[in-house]
């Protein structure tokens, strides 16, 4: 009867020492805590760490993690997943006190699952809705989105120029020590610019 941990980030810029250290003060065996830098909308087979935990989970154990939504984000996925841990005999414990199957009925946790659930996939919906019009409102300010200009002017002046004396896209990549793509990305930007 071990007491297992599970952490997720989105992103790497997201620190993971804070959910480690409560599943560490939550009783959770320090060889025992996997966690994952992915984002919540990932699937399962995706999150190597998540794959070992839920593997290595054995009748009498309890997974303990911060929130249910660390599991995923979808509804579906919750169910099914806490539904497989219950019929192996595993208790699962949020952090958020929330959820501890250890001590609900089965029924009772089929239902907070669910609402929990769903809770999520709105909060991703919602977070995806605000991101979108966040943007939105940024494109309408003039700020540019994508990758930076990695070229200087010179670079493509040359381009263009080399471009101009009729060379193919791949004798001016191999000349400028560039790819393909980025040569015609200068060609690109800069017709649009000229127009």
């Amino acid at each position: 009867m071990a007491t297992w941990g599970y952490w997720r980030t989105s992103t790497t810029e997201q620190d993971a020492e804070r959910q480690i250290q409560s599943l560490l003060e939550a009783g959770c065996e320090k060889d025992l805590i996997y966690g994952d830098q992915i984002t919540g909308t990932s699937a399962y087979g995706d999150r190597p760490e998540l794959s070992k935990c839920l593997d290595g989970l054995r009748d009498g154990d309890t997974l303990v993690i911060h929130e249910l939504d660390r599991l995923g984000r979808s509804m579906i996925e919750m169910l099914v997943q806490v539904n497989g841990l219950i019929e192996r005999g595993v208790a699962i414990k949020t952090l958020d006190g929330r959820l501890d199957t250890a001590s609900m009925p089965e029924e009772l946790v089929k239902l907070v699952v669910g609402v929990m659930g769903y809770a999520a996939e709105m909060e991703l919906k919602s977070i995806k809705k605000r991101t979108a019009e966040g943007r939105e409102v940024a494109k309408n300010r003039g700020v540019k989105f994508g990758r930076k200009r990695n070229y200087t002017p010179q670079q493509a002046a040359a381009v263009m120029e080399m471009r101009q004396r009729g060379d193919g896209y791949g004798t001016i990549a191999s000349a400028m020590g560039m790819t393909v793509s980025m040569v015609r990305r200068i060609i690109q930007q800069q017709e649009a610019v000229s127009c």
